[in-house]
């Protein structure tokens, strides 16, 4: 899948490095920021491509407005200000720079980690207004003491990797992690339970979802060793503010470090005194803040919409929020096999005539097609053309076909031949890929040897004998319509055409 990328539109500040790049390739972009609601809604109907970091709110009412949109980039990692679900829906593919400020972020996190130990910003501050308060601003070593990342991605890895080398003990929780891959970064794997008591420092490195909003609360905090200090450069709203203000009004707290907050700029008199708090370090969300960081986010993203609309292979697509099968469909030769899934998935369709719409078996056959998981989009990509007056493609077909009642089940064999395989009620479908062209290898029973090549116009008749296939060909050629190949099997016609025909016959059945 290629995006006709004609003109992009960037509504933030982004690095120029950005628009550089896109118009080197003959993309043409307007810069326009701080555009209101209504106003981007105006302008966002004349553009294909959309580039925001964070002031944009990229909302399901604008998304809805935005005819021509096909692709939403967010240069930074964070996508909370865009509607996924809308976007999805309406097949726009939305992309981040999951790498792009990883390190920038974590070196913030070590900082803070580094200045809540030994006091650094307040005994500054101290020195500024003219005191010297050695004794008040003693601090603590980081050697030996535990750091609990909470979100073992890109970045609390980073953060792992630099605090060891203050002799700081990594302990971690992440879901989607192992403790052999944890165990191997040299940190243990614990749950939450686990890690409450024993942290010295707690880092997290999570994105804000309902299961890690308020990850960090009163109850968690109770559970905590006396003292323990909290940094949060991830997102707002991860921590608990009032829950925080309270554990270090008591002292269950020892000190945070601050760069994100539930509301930004900050207004709740419960968060501008918690950054008041004498044992807090805060920050105006600076994790991607650097001029490394803006320029790398800059560049990726502009990269990835190159990549996704096929302008050049030289770059790759990394960032695919809101549909990850599409990345590996877009490499390799899996674009022959995208073809041939939605041809069978058209194929298929026209089976619905007789049978349930639900009862759509989706197989995957064959060593190498075992990590092909957008096969079974691709089929539902061709089995809803027609159905649907939405846009359609591999982002948004699952939505769809859930929405008319389509229940697609997925399953893989072992076989000697990579192929796909499609049944709807009593009747099935197979077919595979040759020398880059789609094959259709066998209807229900009946097997074409050398398969047939799935090119536009095939019209499938359940034929009965020789008389009904000259019934059939005498009805092509009265309507003066050229038959290019013709393939039969037991009761199956195959008929390829020159155009997008299908002639009913008295008593023979059509597909």
């Amino acid at each position: 899948m290629s995006i006709n990328l004609r003109s992009v539109l960037i509504s933030d500040p982004v690095d120029e490095s950005c628009a550089e790049l896109l118009t080197s390739y003959g993309v043409p972009v307007t810069t326009k920021h701080k555009l209101s609601k209504d106003e981007l809604i105006y302008e966002i109907q004349k553009y294909d491509g959309l580039i925001v970091r964070s002031e944009t709110k990229v909302t399901g009412e604008i998304l809805a407005a935005a005819s021509n949109l096909r692709v939403v980039g967010r240069a930074g990692t964070g996508v909370d200000n865009i509607d996924l679900l809308a976007a999805t829906r309406k097949g726009i593919v939305v992309l981040n720079t999951p790498g792009g400020n990883s390190i920038s972020a974590c070196e913030l996190t070590c900082a803070l980690i580094s200045a809540l130990a030994r006091n650094v910003a307040q005994a500054a501050q101290s020195m500024k207004e003219g005191r010297w308060d050695r004794k008040l601003y003693s601090g603590f070593e980081l050697s030996g003491k535990t750091l609990a990342v909470l979100g073992f991605g890109r970045i609390g890895r980073e953060v792992a990797l630099r605090m060891q080398s203050f002799g700081m003990k990594i302990v971690c929780f992440d879901p989607m992690l192992s403790s052999d891959v944890a165990s191997s970064l040299g940190a243990t794997k614990l749950t939450l339970e686990e890690i409450w008591p024993i942290a010295d420092y707690i880092t997290v490195h999570t994105p804000l979802i309902p299961q890690t909003k308020n990850l960090i609360n009163a109850t968690s905090l109770g559970k905590c060793k006396k003292g323990v200090r909290i940094i949060n450069v991830a997102r707002g709203g991860i921590v608990d503010e009032s829950a925080l203000l309270e554990a270090l009004r008591s002292g269950q707290c020892g000190g945070a470090g601050l760069d994100v907050f539930a509301e930004e700029p900050p207004k709740n008199p419960t968060t501008l005194e918690l950054i008041q708090h004498p044992k807090v370090i805060a920050t105006p969300h600076l994790g991607a803040s650097t001029a490394e960081a803006q320029q790398r986010v800059a560049v990726e993203i502009a990269e990835q919409f190159l990549a996704i609309s096929g302008i050049t292979d030289k770059y790759t697509v990394t960032g695919i929020v809101n549909a990850p099968m599409l990345s590996a469909a877009m490499s390799g030769d899996n674009g022959a096999w995208i073809d041939l899934s939605k041809r069978l998935g058209q194929l298929a369709a026209r089976f619905f005539a007789k049978n349930v719409k639900s009862q759509i078996e989706c197989l995957t056959v064959g060593a190498g097609m075992l990590s092909k998981k957008f096969i079974h989009t691709a089929v539902l990509v061709g089995v809803l053309s027609g159905q649907t007056k939405n846009g359609l493609n591999l982002i948004n077909a699952p939505t769809l076909a859930k929405d008319i009642g389509i229940d697609l089940k997925e399953a893989h064999l072992e076989g000697e031949t990579d192929m796909v395989a499609i049944k709807i009620g009593e009747h099935s479908l197979k077919g595979t890929v040759r020398n880059n062209e789609a094959l259709l290898l066998s209807i229900d029973d009946a097997i074409f040897n050398n398969g047939i090549v799935l090119r536009d116009f095939i019209s499938l008749y359940h034929a009965n004998g020789p008389q009904d296939l000259a019934t059939i060909v005498n009805a092509f050629s009265s309507k003066g319509i050229t038959i290019n190949s013709l393939y039969a099997n037991g009761a199956w016609l195959a008929i390829e055409t020159n155009q997008d025909v299908t002639i009913p016959i008295e008593g023979i059945e059509v597909y």
